[in-house]
């Protein structure tokens, strides 16, 4: 099933220079990015878009670090494309990650991972038009 999901290379990936390797990596698996901009997400912005995690221990140290710098947001299209973007970021905790993937190779820890990806159509459906109209979308 072709599908849509979100991607965002976050602020780390973008500070060590891994936004080219990162959009190598989704292209070269076969997705395809409909949609891609840099931006910097102020705390509220980070606190709306991580909500669903509000309460939660790490809320407030995560929103800290996904407000700390720029990002880079995708929306990538293709066949199973949550899935797939999944298994190619790997385990949130680099540690469990399994070796190739990209958080096994590039990340520090299991907050600062380098990629954030939607893990279901309902989360895809909230988080793509938190950054992109329908008309920055093409395809």
């Amino acid at each position: 099933m072709n599908e849509r999901t979100l991607s965002i290379i976050k602020p780390d990936g973008v500070r060590k220079g891994l936004i080219g390797e990162v959009i190598r990596r989704y292209e070269q698996e076969g997705l395809k990015i409909v949609a891609m901009k840099m931006v910097h997400l102020n705390k509220a912005e980070a606190k709306g878009f991580y909500a669903v995690h509000r309460g939660k221990p790490f809320f407030e140290s995560l929103t800290v670090f996904m407000s700390s710098g720029p990002s880079v947001v995708m929306v990538l299209e293709g066949e199973k494309a949550i899935e797939r973007h999944r298994q190619i970021m790997g385990a949130t905790d680099p540690q469990q990650a399994d070796e190739g993937t990209i958080r096994r190779m590039y990340a520090d820890t299991i907050e600062q991972n380098i990629v954030h990806g939607s893990d279901s159509t309902e989360t895809a459906a909230f988080e793509i038009p938190y950054f992109f109209s329908s008309s920055e979308i093409v395809g």
